[in-house]
């Protein structure tokens, strides 16, 4: 084989080694975007979905206004001996279970919150309901990724308020890793090519 011909092949090689790449790099980027703008979020956190105690019927609501959910994250309800339904505003209001959006009773059930607005949540169990095991979710437009609010200190002479830990940060510190992992082998992917490229 001549020079000339081999030269040819290497360039051919080469060509074909950065194209590749570039399209191994698109597809990465393409689907690291679905991962990371979903949330898990575990309902009522590590209490899961039971009926309240008496003296904590707000219990959901408190759960929801600590968390922020965006279209495309899931909301996991866990229980035992009880039910989860999707239902309309008016139906969520009167404890209504007669005409649910969706109905779960299987023990682990996830909803996909699929739109901006709200999503209305209840017990099939009427006397459940009643005592505050119901959830409003407020959900916003797809993630957008902007660095966080600055933390706002508490006035003085006010102790800082202490929350419980929520499943949602173990989430998010998930869904970074993840990113973190794709980035990296996208960069290990491209070094490698170009090492191999004559």
């Amino acid at each position: 084989m001549n020079t000339a011909t081999q030269k040819q092949q290497n360039t051919t090689m080469a060509s074909l080694s950065i194209v590749l790449c570039s399209c191994l790099i698109i597809f990465m980027a393409a689907t690291n975007t679905s991962v990371q703008a979903s949330i898990q979020f575990q309902v009522g956190g590590s209490l899961g979905w039971h009926e309240p105690d008496p003296n904590n019927t707000e219990f959901y609501s408190q759960w929801a206004q600590r968390n922020r959910f965006q279209v495309g994250d899931a909301l996991v309800f866990e229980y035992q001996n009880d039910s989860v339904l999707s239902v309309e505003k008016l139906d969520y209001m009167n404890c209504d279970a007669s005409n649910p959006i969706t109905a779960f009773d299987n023990g682990k059930s996830t909803f996909i919150l699929d739109r901006p607005g709200d999503f209305y949540f209840i017990s099939g169990t009427d006397e459940h309901c009643k005592n505050g095991q119901r959830l409003v979710v407020d959900v916003i437009h797809e993630h957008h990724f902007t660095s966080p609010p600055p933390i706002s200190l508490p006035p003085q002479g006010f102790p800082p308020m202490a929350s419980p830990p929520d499943q949602s940060f173990e989430d998010s510190t998930s869904a970074s890793v993840m990113i973190t992992a794709t980035s990296m082998s996208v960069f290990v992917t491209f070094v490698i090519v170009l090492l191999l490229a004559p």
